[in-house]
């Protein structure tokens, strides 16, 4: 009789031992205990990436709208009045344009849409500046919108706040 045949595996058993299972899930954790925070902070650099670019975006259609409003007035296609800067009342001016009584044969939008604050928690919307207000100034005073920035009170990965960006 040969008892080798009943004391080795036999050769169409599959599976794991219980040591090779425990030895797997730690590896698991630790590997997980590492990728978890890099993930956070990756989407945390995609959405400051985000913040920056509509940022970017609302000022340079400011600009762009400002640019519009001189060039109309200097080719006297539209009067400006005594106390007017020539920036937008309101953002949603930068999405339906203008055609400036004129200046373009077409109304010029400046954006397709109005960017979101990708940390903006509680729908507050941008903060806004106007051409009075302080550089640094956290109340608007409703005249026109010079500046926009975040209303976010939480802290970026350089660590300055993300509403002074």
């Amino acid at each position: 009789m040969n008892l080798s045949r009943y004391i080795s595996k036999s050769e169409g058993q599959r599976g794991l031992t219980l040591l090779e299972m425990v030895l797997a899930m730690a590896i698991l954790a630790v590997l997980a205990t590492v990728i978890v925070p890099m993930a956070e902070v990756t989407a945390m650099r995609g959405k400051e990436l985000e913040l920056r670019r509509s940022l970017r975006d609302i000022r340079t259609a400011i600009d762009y709208f400002k640019e519009d409003f001189d060039k109309a007035v200097e080719e006297k296609k539209i009067i400006a009045a005594i106390n007017e800067t020539g920036y937008p009342e309101d953002l949603e001016e930068l999405v339906v344009g203008s055609d400036w009584s004129g200046l373009y044969p077409y109304k010029r939008k400046y954006l397709r849409r109005l960017p979101k604050d990708p940390f903006d928690e509680y729908d507050e919307g941008w903060g806004l500046r106007s051409y009075k207000d302080d550089p640094d100034s956290t109340f608007y005073s409703g005249d026109d919108i010079y500046d926009v920035y975040s209303q976010s009170l939480r802290i970026a990965l350089d660590g300055t706040p993300y509403n002074t960006w």
